[in-house]
């Protein structure tokens, strides 16, 4: 099994961190989970065609976590896919998604009709509402759906990936959160959200103390992160959703380190984890996380 970050970044705009997105492989299955801004992009520059990913699965009803789907759909038809895509989520997206259907349907007739593609039921998506509690199957791939806790937003969900050999967990978008920590327990690697405390600043006219004390509120802070990874006993422990996205990576990891003691990987765009392999790449580069 291996996961890539596609984007690892917030609703904050950043040159080098694009909107949540995250492709998980096993064996020939290749899963979505959230498509950012940019994820598209990202996708091709990590070397996948837009049409094959198995599934979508969405964690909640943000726009940082969703607003690369029409793009995602109309580009993954151009590249030849012959079936629906699969989108897996909670009932408030696949309501979202409907309208964003129904906003598009007079560009897809039209597209349909002139473009005259071999592969019009390419176009269109297949809509599966989850739950948490919910256990899912993939090929060889098999998802549990986790509750978390990122209130006001409900539902807000974490998936649990297991292959038979490894087991990757993944947060979504969070504030610590018990039921996590259980999902997680023992897990080869945790891929968790984290928020920069004291990094973020007030700034007229942008966002008051009172801005920031509600965004942090309902995300993990980075020492909560390494808390929570060590309670659970988590193997390695990899960090995205990175609020604010210009953090210095050596404050988080400095802050993660300070709660927990295994490996740490502060997420980029396209890192690369391989469990199988216990190897990171990222832009040509190679590391090992040594015996997990």
């Amino acid at each position: 099994m291996r996961i890539t970050l596609l984007g690892t970044g917030c609703p904050a705009v950043h040159p080098r961190r694009l909107g949540a997105a995250q492709l998980i492989e096993g064996g020939s299955t290749k899963l979505l989970v959230d498509c950012g801004s940019g994820c598209t992009q990202r996708l091709v520059e990590a070397g996948h065609s837009p049409a094959t990913p198995d599934a979508l699965l969405v964690t909640h009803l943000h726009s940082d976590h969703l607003v690369d789907l029409w793009q995602l759909t109309v580009a993954g038809w151009h590249a030849g896919r012959n079936r629906p895509l699969r989108l897996y989520a909670p009932p408030p997206v696949l309501a979202h998604v409907r309208a964003i259907e129904a906003a598009w349907a007079e560009e897809r007739a039209q597209r349909l009709a002139w473009e005259a593609r071999p592969n019009p039921d390419g176009f269109a998506l297949e809509l599966i509402a989850i739950e948490p509690g919910q256990t899912l199957q993939f090929g060889e791939l098999r998802v549990t759906v986790i509750e978390v806790d990122h209130r006001p937003v409900v539902p807000a969900l974490g998936f649990l990936f297991e292959d038979g050999r490894h087991r990757l967990a993944f947060s979504g978008d969070t504030r610590r959160c018990p039921g996590l920590v259980e999902a997680a327990r023992d897990c080869d690697l945790l891929v968790h959200e984290v928020f920069a405390h004291g990094v973020m600043q007030p700034r007229e006219g942008v966002r008051s103390a009172a801005t920031i004390r509600a965004v942090e509120a309902y995300h993990t802070t980075a020492a909560e992160v390494g808390a929570l990874a060590a309670e659970a006993r988590a193997r390695a422990l990899l960090l995205t959703h990175i609020v604010p996205p210009d953090v210095p990576p050596e404050r988080l990891l400095a802050d993660v380190r300070a709660h927990y003691a295994g490996p740490v990987i502060v997420g980029e765009d396209l890192v690369t984890v391989d469990l199988a392999t216990l190897t990171v790449r990222w832009r040509g580069m190679v590391t090992g996380l040594g015996r997990l």
